[in-house]
C-alpha cells in the first residue's frame, strides 16, 4: 500500500521552523527565503486540515497539533540523517568485494595486498576468486580484474598489465636447457591458456617435440607450483611468475617471448568508481602495476 505522506519540503520547513521557532532561522537554514518557509508552512498546514503554529505579533507558537506533529517527524528526520551518515561512511569505509581469478589472486595480488591495508585500514578487502565473468547486477562486488582483450559492455574497462610467455622451471633443470631443442627430454606442463606449447615451440623453430605430452592443470598457478617442485617446465606469464624469477626459486629459459594481445583489466560499472574505498583500491592497483614495470617485469600496460 503506497505511503501518503505531504511534500518531503513542507515537512523539512515545519521541522526546521519548529525546531527554531523562527521562519527566519528556518529559512537560512534550509537556505531559502522566509516567504518560502511560510508557504510551504500554510501548504503543510492546508493538507493536514489543521493549524500547526499560531502566529503571534513578534513570535511562533506551536498549536496543540503542532506539539504532537513535531516529535516523530523529528526523529523521523534523525533516522534518515543517521541512515545518510551511515551509507556514506560504508562508501568510504567497510568491506571492499574484488573479484579475481585465483592464479591473479594467489600469484600477485594477494602478496602486494598488505600495503594496501597498511595505507587503508578501514577498508576490509574480500578477494573472491572465480574464471566466470561477474555479474555486477546480480553479484554483490565492487570491483573485478579480469584477464581478457577488454571492452565488456556496460562497463568501465582499465587496462592494468598486458602478459607476456616465456617457459620457466627451476634452476636445477634448467642446467640441462642448452637451446629449445633440448625440450625434446622435458616435461612439460600445460594450462588451459590460448597460448601454449605448440605456439611457442612453433615461434622457436623446434621439431620433434610432442607439444600435447606432460601434466595438464585448469589453472596457471597450478603449473608455477608444479614448476616450482621440479616438476617440469612450464610457460609463465611474467605477471604471475615474476616474483617467483626475482627470487630466483625460478629461471627463465631461452630469449623467445610471445607477446600476448590478452591482459588484465580492471573492471566495474562506471558508478562504482565513484565510490571512494572503489577508487582507493583502483588507484592503488594502478600504483603497484607501475610499480611491477618499474622493477622491469614486463610490458608497460597500455591503454
Amino acid at each position: 500500500m503506497a505511503r501518503r505522506l505531504p511534500p518531503l519540503n513542507a515537512l523539512r520547513a515545519f521541522e526546521a521552523a519548529a525546531r527554531h521557532m523562527s521562519f527566519t532561522r528556518a529559512a537560512d537554514e534550509l537556505n531559502v527565503t522566509q516567504a518560502a518557509i511560510s508557504h510551504q508552512i500554510k501548504a503543510l498546514e492546508e493538507t493536514l486540515g489543521v493549524a500547526l503554529f499560531r502566529r503571534l505579533n513578534r513570535a511562533l507558537q506551536l498549536t496543540a497539533a503542532g506539539q504532537a506533529y513535531l516529535p516523530p517527524l523529528r526523529d523521523a528526520f534523525d533516522q534518515m540523517a543517521e541512515a545518510t551518515a551511515r551509507l556514506k561512511a560504508s562508501e568510504n569505509t567497510g568491506q571492499l568485494t574484488v573479484s579475481t581469478l585465483a592464479s591473479f589472486a594467489g600469484k600477485w595480488l594477494v602478496p602486494r595486498l598488505p600495503r594496501f591495508q597498511h595505507r587503508n585500514p578501514g577498508i576490509d578487502v574480500l578477494i573472491s576468486t572465480t574464471s566466470q565473468l561477474v555479474d555486477f547486477t546480480h553479484q554483490e562486488v565492487d570491483l573485478a580484474i579480469r584477464f581478457g582483450r577488454g571492452g565488456w559492455a556496460g562497463l568501465r574497462c582499465e587496462r592494468l598489465l598486458t602478459e607476456e610467455i616465456f617457459p620457466v622451471c627451476t634452476p636445477a633443470l634448467a642446467e640441462g636447457m642448452r637451446t629449445p631443442q633440448d625440450l625434446v627430454k622435458a616435461t612439460l606442463l600445460h594450462d588451459d591458456f590460448r597460448i601454449g606449447w605448440e605456439i611457442w615451440l612453433a615461434a622457436a623453430g623446434v621439431s620433434g617435440v610432442d607439444h600435447r605430452r606432460g601434466t595438464r592443470f585448469t589453472d596457471s598457478s597450478l603449473v608455477l607450483h608444479a614448476a616450482l617442485a621440479g616438476q617440469g617446465i612450464g610457460l609463465g606469464r611474467h605477471v604471475l611468475v615474476a616474483d617467483d624469477l626475482a627470487s630466483g626459486r625460478l629461471v627463465r629459459l631461452f630469449d623467445i617471448t610471445l607477446p600476448s594481445e590478452i591482459a588484465y583489466w580492471v573492471v566495474a560499472p562506471e558508478r562504482h568508481f565513484e565510490r571512494p574505498k572503489v577508487k582507493a583500491f583502483r588507484d592503488w592497483l594502478h600504483e603497484e602495476a607501475q610499480a611491477h614495470l618499474d622493477a622491469g617485469h614486463g610490458w608497460a600496460a597500455a591503454s
